[in-house]
């Protein structure tokens, strides 16, 4: 084992094919470097059945589920009933990821608003929190996020946070969570840190998105939950911390907004 801090990967994507070979090798790599816990998203809903054999096949990892914006306009729109069932699954911890993308996906925004809204019903209803994608959509999102908790509250992270500073503040005003993903290490995103560095450090998750968007100095490799230890790093000086006071915060935060990782964690 690892004397590093403790610290979770709270989005990445572990069904897919870049894992497949060495799957169990990727899950010990991250335990190695102190990651304890996994939540692997699906991101289509006729991948959940493998998402969630997987979080039944190793301890550390959890599972969420819901319909990728940019999917929403080529797959069955889910029903907010096939979301709710999902939640009896005991390591299933969130409604998503969902959301918004209008940089690739433009010409379906009518279809992502609506998939989104189910989905917003789906964590009212189970108590889950709802992971949200948001690209090049921050006026749209920012209504309809304000809109629908005046309406009924719900929780939410707003997975990968690398949208403009207006939507940061309407999230973290709302109570959400904004998780920093390898993005903020790259040279060139020094907006994306002074958008956390103004943020609630209680309101901040880390993630890899593994196998997309390896931190520095893996950019432009293959990413891993074990990466997220140098996100963790750099998070802890984007707000001035110890590092080990930094991976203690984010895992307080993640057992705020995913507890259901914790009750599963206490009845095994």
């Amino acid at each position: 084992m690892t004397d590093a801090p403790t610290i979770t990967d709270s989005h990445c994507h572990l069904d897919f094919p870049d894992f497949a070979e060495e799957l169990p090798d990727v899950i010990a790599r991250a335990q190695q470097a102190g990651i304890q816990r996994m939540v692997t998203i699906c991101t289509k809903m006729k991948n959940v059945d493998q998402v969630k054999a997987i979080s039944e096949r190793f301890d550390p990892v959890y599972w969420a589920a819901g319909t990728h914006p940019m999917s929403a306009a080529e797959e069955p729109l889910v029903s907010v009933e096939e979301l709710v069932a999902l939640a009896a699954h005991p390591k299933f911890v969130g409604i998503g990821e969902t959301g918004l993308d209008y940089h690739y996906t433009a010409e379906s925004k009518t279809i992502q608003q609506e998939s989104l809204l189910i989905h917003i019903e789906a964590a009212r209803q189970t108590k889950l929190p709802l992971i949200i994608h948001a690209r090049a959509a921050d006026e749209d999102m920012a209504r309809i996020l304000s809109d629908e908790h005046a309406k009924g509250a719900y929780d939410c992270v707003m997975h990968c946070y690398c949208s403009g500073p207006e939507l940061a503040k309407t999230a973290t005003d709302l109570g959400f969570y904004l998780s920093m993903s390898g993005i903020a290490t790259f040279k060139n995103s020094q907006e994306v840190r002074d958008i956390f560095a103004a943020a609630p450090v209680d309101r901040v998750l880390l993630e890899t998105d593994a196998p997309y968007l390896a931190p520095t100095p893996f950019r432009g490799k293959r990413n891993e939950p074990a990466y997220t230890a140098h996100t963790g790093r750099l998070g802890a000086e984007v707000f001035g911390m110890e590092y080990a006071d930094f991976a203690a915060q984010t895992e307080a935060n993640f057992e705020c907004l995913f507890t259901r990782a914790i009750a599963t964690r206490e009845a095994a």
